[in-house]
């Protein structure tokens, strides 16, 4: 046990890269499958305590809103509740898989029970961060997604090789920490990562994922809240969508920024493109971009 924790005994640390060159992220369909089906989910009481963290936005640093979740600003938030139990509210599609390793660990070390409660998704790197919790809870009607680390690379045969190579310790790792958690084989885990697989709410507790199923009523659509994820979400699929067209993240970034507005780390929402879901033109201009690079 672990300062007095009665569930589970916690996995090893997960290996975090010192080599942050290569960007591991959701691929463009599970960040579009976020926003149709979990997008908005938020919890039904408007009030919750201070021993409360809520994920409820991309895995990293969110170059386009100034948001996201991080280990730097998880860390800060266990500062602040102590030495007490922890509550995590999360509904992520993912995004970057490093930081979502950072973040598990930071979670893991804590001394004290973690409840997790996986709202409406966790996918891709949130799916990691889920596996930090004592005891999980998820919706019926939520998913949890896991699969093989995800990135963007270029070059020739060598340069595959290589990247493969860097990537294979990563995969290991989660498969170790999901058979960790849920008790199965890690060759099985391993194969459900291969195959992209996602788990409802009652297969996630069929398969030692989760612990239990999470009230319906402890969950609503927030319909502010969903513009804003839906419309940010479209910005993020964008950049997404140029990247594997051949364009560095930079070029991408750029290629968007020329549509309207200078966003940066922080910036005001009136500058930021479809930040606040209220720039239907903007919208238009960048959905027309994303059917011509699908078509």
């Amino acid at each position: 046990m672990i300062g007095g924790i009665q569930a589970r005994q916690r996995p090893n640390a997960l290996p975090v890269p010192a080599d942050r060159r290569v960007s591991a992220f959701s691929p463009l369909p599970v960040m579009e499958r976020w926003g149709e089906d979990a997008a908005g989910l938020r919890p039904a009481a408007l009030e919750q305590g201070d021993n409360v963290i809520t994920m409820f936005d991309v895995i990293g640093e969110d170059w386009w809103s100034g948001g996201g979740i991080t280990a730097k600003r998880v860390s800060a938030q266990l500062r602040a509740i102590g030495d007490r139990p922890v509550e995590v509210q999360i509904n992520s599609g993912g995004g970057d898989m490093f930081e979502g390793l950072a973040i598990y660990n930071v979670l893991r070390e804590h001394p004290h029970p973690i409840t997790m409660k996986i709202m409406g998704m966790a996918a891709s790197a949130a799916s990691v961060i889920a596996m930090a919790g004592d005891t999980v809870q998820i919706g019926a009607a939520s998913f949890l997604m896991i699969h093989n680390c995800w990135v963007v690379a270029a070059g020739n045969q060598n340069d595959f090789r290589e990247v493969a190579e860097f990537l294979t310790p990563f995969d290991q790792a989660m498969a170790d920490v999901y058979a960790a958690r849920s008790g199965q084989d890690v060759a099985d885990c391993a194969k459900w990562m291969a195959s992209e697989t996602w788990l409802s709410g009652s297969l996630a507790i069929e398969r030692g994922f989760a612990d239990e199923l999470l009230p319906a009523d402890q969950m609503k659509v927030d319909e502010n809240a969903k513009a804003a994820d839906v419309a940010a979400n479209e910005v993020r699929a964008m950049e997404l969508t140029l990247v594997n067209s051949g364009m560095t993240r930079a070029q991408a970034r750029a290629r968007i920024k020329s549509l309207k507005g200078t966003p940066g780390a922080a910036p005001d929402p009136a500058d930021t493109p479809g930040a606040d879901g209220n720039d239907p033109e903007l919208m238009t201009a960048m959905q027309a971009l994303l059917d011509d690079f699908r078509s």
